[in-house]
């Protein structure tokens, strides 16, 4: 008979916040970044078996570019150069999140094909070649390993264990722009860099202390985004115009910005008048997990 199919959800990373802390002699900034996940997320899908392929469909697939590019095949290449026999197969991705968009889509895709093959064949989630090969495929990748929230630093190697950060209602928003990552940080004034003001494990116990915490950081990021997409300064006015909203930044290197909220009914009356004042945009209320 067939296998039956595995699947794992691949979640949508936020940065809450992002700092810049310098760049280093290979090129590579280092960064320090509070990161946390939302409930919407990729759909990976895995039939073991013995040829590797990868198909990829929903509603964002055809912006996602080629197969033989997708981190989901570089992962487990990753992987199985470490693994000899390693069992892999068929990956399906319905790709529902947008592409270049700061939530880390491709990263946690792989992150997800990582966890896939683990369970394929019967490899414990903390064995220290499933992180090997999370590094191999990128920055973003290791954070998404394991999702929950936690504090990253270096280029994205360096995590700290788990945090316990309370549910926070909230929601996200993509004008329909794509930004490059690298252009992002290529436009980046080192000079205009905040100081560090990261939100620390010890201010986080309650979602009051932790919206409070998050509106005195920022995301060294935004500035240079902003230029190369200024939709991004109009996405964040209005978030900051709902009286609703405590706290709106944009993710990662843009162009999603997210708007934090105290509950889920807010929540969800914001992303309404979004969607009715911009039909074409990707919008979803959520809540971040803790």
């Amino acid at each position: 008979m067939p296998a039956a199919a595995l699947v794992e959800k691949a979640p949508a990373k936020v940065n809450l916040t992002l700092r810049v802390v310098g760049r280093r002699s290979d090129g590579y900034h280092e960064i320090e970044s509070l990161v946390a996940f939302a409930a919407v997320a990729d759909v990976l899908r895995l039939t073991p078996g013995p040829t590797l392929s990868l198909s990829v469909s929903g509603p964002t697939g055809p912006a996602s570019g080629g197969v033989r590019d997708n981190l989901v095949l570089k992962a487990a290449h990753a992987l199985a150069a470490q693994i000899e026999g390693l069992k892999l197969g068929r990956f399906a991705l319905s790709k529902r999140l947008p592409v270049a968009a700061g939530l880390g889509g491709g990263s946690s895709d792989a992150a997800a094909a990582l966890r896939l093959i683990a369970r394929a064949n019967r490899i414990a989630g903390d064995d220290p070649r499933l992180m090997q090969a999370a590094r191999a495929t990128g920055a973003d990748v290791p954070v998404c390993l394991d999702p929950r929230p936690r504090l990253m630093r270096g280029i994205g190697e360096i995590l700290s264990a788990p945090l316990d950060l309370p549910r926070l209602p909230a929601i996200l928003v993509n004008p329909g722009v794509a930004i490059a990552t690298k252009e992002v940080f290529a436009a980046l004034r080192l000079a205009a860099l905040s100081s560090s003001n990261q939100v620390g494990a010890s201010r986080i116990a309650s979602v009051e202390t932790l919206l409070a915490a998050l509106a005195k950081s920022r995301n060294d990021l935004e500035s240079s985004a902003i230029k190369l997409a200024p939709v991004i300064a109009d996405v964040l006015a209005e978030l900051n115009g709902l009286p609703a909203c405590r706290v709106a930044r944009m993710s990662g290197s843009g162009a999603t910005c997210f708007g934090l909220f105290e509950s889920s009914v807010s929540a969800a009356a914001a992303a309404g008048r979004f969607r009715r004042k911009h039909p074409s945009w990707w919008i979803r209320a959520t809540t971040l997990a803790g």
